[in-house]
């Protein structure tokens, strides 16, 4: 006769087994997916500064070491990434954490001006894709927001909404990807006022592994205390992966050099370096 020990063993034995294919099959489902939804859409880089019209999955962070108007530097720990999901062949969710921002300034700031800036959340729909043996394009709808999380002056006074346009086009190993997106402010409209953002990347594909590319970034404001101005970014990069680890798992690296080209800029150059790991 079996004793109740072993038949408690037998049981906890065979849930935990029901669990783990539960779970082995619900990740397995989810990669099929996400890989199946990478496969009908081009294969590019993403970006540096440009958010890529593709649906990618990916765990990142960037670095941002900014130079100030003022003279002083502004180091922005993570970038405000975090982690992208596919989980529907057309859509991709992104939790992006908030960043860190430290102030090292002639001023001399006490440290208690450092901190955490704003949370954001982005969701991209896919409208229309084509791989590069059909046609190698895409065009995608974004939704971000911004929750104002920030400490002291390291975040937005509100929050925003942020529709977007996003395509791309490729023609062999050359690439352009472009994004057009209006800040809708929820809360502080008068001083903060509306954003059109206009972000464009030119790029080519170099021997499997290299990404140059060269971005065009721009801010224009209406209302708010920047009405009229405009301020434009060209950052010249290059990103190189997707180098396998294990399984799924890639990685990618990169860096590149934002350059002020407009009178009115919030900072003059920035560092910008990344790291991924697609999956």
């Amino acid at each position: 006769m079996i004793s109740h020990k072993l038949r408690l063993c037998i049981c906890i034995g065979f849930f935990s087994c029901c669990a783990l294919q539960a779970q082995e099959g619900f990740w397995g489902g989810w990669l099929d997916r996400s890989d199946q939804a990478k496969a009908d859409q081009p294969n590019w880089m993403t970006p540096l500064v440009t958010v890529t019209p593709r649906l990618e999955q990916e765990f990142r962070a960037d670095l941002l070491v900014e130079q100030m108007a003022t003279g002083n530097d502004l180091i922005n720990y993570d970038g405000g990434k975090g982690l992208e999901l596919i989980p529907w062949e057309r859509v991709e969710l992104l939790f992006n954490l908030p960043p860190y921002i430290e102030h090292n300034n002639p001023a001399n700031l006490p440290a208690d001006k450092n901190g955490l800036g704003d949370v954001s959340f982005l969701q991209k729909f896919r409208m229309i894709s084509a791989n590069k043996g059909h046609g190698d394009y895409i065009l995608t709808l974004f939704l971000g927001e911004s929750v104002p999380t920030g400490t002291w002056k390291n975040g937005a006074r509100g929050g925003a909404i942020t529709p977007t346009l996003a395509g791309g086009k490729g023609f062999g190993n050359f690439d352009v990807q472009s994004t057009f997106g209006y800040g809708i402010p929820t809360s502080e409209l008068i001083k903060t006022g509306h954003v059109l953002a206009w972000n464009t990347t030119l790029q080519y594909h170099l021997c499997e592994v290299l990404w140059p590319e060269l971005e065009v970034n721009s801010n224009f404001y209406e209302h708010g205390e920047n009405d009229g101005k405009k301020q434009t970014f060209l950052t010249p990069g290059i990103v190189f992966g997707r180098f396998t680890i294990h399984g799924h798992l890639r990685m990618a690296v990169g860096a590149g050099f934002e350059i002020a080209a407009t009178q009115f800029y919030t900072y003059n150059h920035a560092t910008v370096i990344t790291v991924r790991f697609p999956f």
